[in-house]
């Protein structure tokens, strides 16, 4: 990442970076230009909402069907279940995390942690980042994970860019939130869901998307997963040209999200859903 003054702006610059979040920008407007968010967003929310949950699930390992995901009630049982609980707890606790986010991301980051882990199996620490000695369980990342000091001092650097605000894109703000928290793996479990719902976040709290009808996660899904991890190791590279992969990567799964819920829009329109 640059050492300039604000880093998170200098990688907007990079070559390509402003052709994505402009296509992103687009396809974001076009969802709240829809005349169907204008009396029936909430909804269109609700919907979003439960497709970004199954998307965030699926690239960790639970790929339900959408219906599935909605007649479900008991996430407690096997692996994949509890995975799925908890993409739907945390986009659920999202929203109330908003305004907390810009005074202590980390403090949001614990909660987040806390409430995907729901009730923590023997032995789990739930609610705070890693200390040294203990393991992580993120099989679907397999990347070389940073030692605790590490994580300890990126996540701090990580605060203080988001406490000091910017005049980076949100975009740019986000996927880089995202990549961090994918590359430290700072809990001991679910971090990518965490990662996720923290990208989710900083969209809407940015005001790029203040009802929540663009989730990125159905995208990252839709990219699939191999695409999602290659576009991580050139966030790890920390080159130019790796960081600006990552950003479009991003990028295009907002657009996908956008383009998810424009599809809800038409169907309610139509009387259809």
């Amino acid at each position: 990442m640059s050492t300039s003054a604000d880093p998170l702006a200098a990688l907007a610059g990079l070559p390509g970076v402003a052709e994505s979040v402009e296509s992103m920008r687009k396809a974001v407007d076009r969802v709240y230009g829809h005349r169907v968010m204008r009396r029936r967003s909430t909804e269109v929310s609700a919907e979003a909402t439960l497709r970004g949950a199954r998307g965030s699930a699926a690239l960790s390992g639970a790929d339900w069907a959408l219906e599935e995901v909605r007649r479900r009630t008991d996430f407690g049982a096997e692996a994949e279940a509890r995975v799925v609980g908890a993409t739907l707890r945390l986009t659920a606790e999202a929203g109330q995390l908003l305004s907390i986010w810009r005074q202590s991301p980390l403090r949001v980051l614990a909660r987040l942690h806390l409430v995907a882990a729901g009730t923590a199996v023997a032995g789990e620490v739930v609610g705070r980042p890693r200390l040294a000695g203990e393991p992580v369980d993120e099989p679907l990342v397999e990347l070389p994970l940073p030692d605790a000091d590490e994580v300890a001092g990126r996540l701090d650097g990580l605060s203080r860019l988001i406490i000091a605000g910017g005049s980076a894109p949100a975009l740019v703000t986000a996927a880089v939130v995202h990549g961090e928290l994918l590359a430290l793996r700072p809990f001991g479990s679910y971090n990518g869901v965490v990662a996720r719902t923290a990208e989710r976040i900083v969209l809407i709290n940015s005001g790029l998307d203040p009802k929540a009808v663009c989730p990125a996660e159905v995208g990252h899904a839709e990219l699939g997963r191999a695409a999602y991890l290659a576009a991580l190791d050139g966030y790890v590279s920390g080159t130019p040209e790796g960081m600006a992969a990552w950003i479009a990567h991003c990028g295009r799964a907002v657009e996908l999200g956008a383009r998810e819920s424009m599809a809800v829009c038409e169907a309610l329109q139509r009387g259809a859903a």
